[in-house]
């Protein structure tokens, strides 16, 4: 699997370290024609989650201005039975959300047991954002680290697997991308001035990130760095790294709804046997 897992807190993280490329030995048509696979055993593991129920799937989907996010739901969670997921985007706070504490607004969008939750961008926003754009003192945004790590570890215990990927492009990357939205008449909806600002805290960010994956890294709630800078790359490591996760509960669930088919098999013989007397 082509991804850096981190599942450790204070763990070095030094993102200059890792490629965002795709590597040479895996092509394009060879990652396209695995990411079909995937998608369909990802298909069979959804439908098991959906009638055990034991668990809950949570995906937070962290990146820079154009790293993919959008794009890695559309063609991973494309997969899956639109029945039993959601996405959550994450803006600017509300007054209300204002007025309550930063993970408020988040706990109430985290899945039930039998679904998937995808997050494009997160509760990392309130340690990130509010740190590069001073949006509050640095003795608050640092106790949030913390938070989080206990609210993930809530989360898990409560039966939610917890799959967090950072999708990781380059400087260069960014600003092709940037101007590719200005060229095509089809993306310039997505042009907005504050992304080319951010860029040029691009250091600063880095950082932010760095020191986020470090303070929230943990055995039951990684992180994983993906290669984004090729998009066909990007899809199919998270695609893969999902259905690796997922893979070992296949049994757990498949015992569950196999108990569940003899009950149900139980009571309709046991009404059968009712009405005939």
């Amino acid at each position: 699997m082509y991804v850096t897992k981190f599942d450790k807190t204070d763990c070095k993280v030094d993102l200059d370290s890792i490629s965002p490329d795709a590597p040479k030995d895996i092509s394009r048509d060879q990652a396209e024609l695995k990411l079909e696979s995937l998608g369909k055993e990802m298909f069979e593991l959804q439908d098991l989650l959906w009638g055990a129920r034991n668990h809950a799937v949570l995906i937070v989907l962290q990146g820079l201005d154009t790293a993919g996010k959008d794009g890695a739901i559309k063609n991973v969670a494309g997969f899956l039975n639109p029945r039993g997921v959601s996405v959550v985007s994450f803006g600017v706070p509300t007054k209300e959300e204002q007025e309550h504490d930063f993970l408020w607004r988040v706990h109430k969008h985290t899945p039930r047991r039998g679904e998937w939750t995808l997050f494009n961008r997160s509760h990392y926003e309130d340690i990130l954002v509010v740190r590069v754009e001073s949006l509050c003192p640095e003795s608050i945004w640092r106790e949030r680290f913390g938070h989080i790590r206990d609210f993930e570890e809530l989360l898990v215990e409560h039966n939610t697997i917890v799959l967090k990927f950072f999708l990781h492009i380059s400087k260069d990357e960014q600003k092709k991308r940037l101007y590719e939205r200005e060229q095509d008449e089809r993306t310039a909806w997505k042009l907005n001035v504050g992304d080319w600002q951010t860029r040029e805290k691009w250091k600063d960010y880095k950082e932010a990130y760095e020191d986020a994956l470090r303070k929230t890294s943990t055995e039951r709630a990684p992180w994983h760095v993906v290669p984004a800078n090729n998009k066909w790359f990007r899809n199919l490591v998270v695609a893969e790294t999902i259905v690796e996760t997922l893979r070992p509960y296949k049994k757990i669930w498949r015992k569950k709804l196999d108990d569940m088919g003899v009950r149900a098999k139980s009571e309709l013989e046991a009404y059968r046997q009712r009405k005939s007397e």
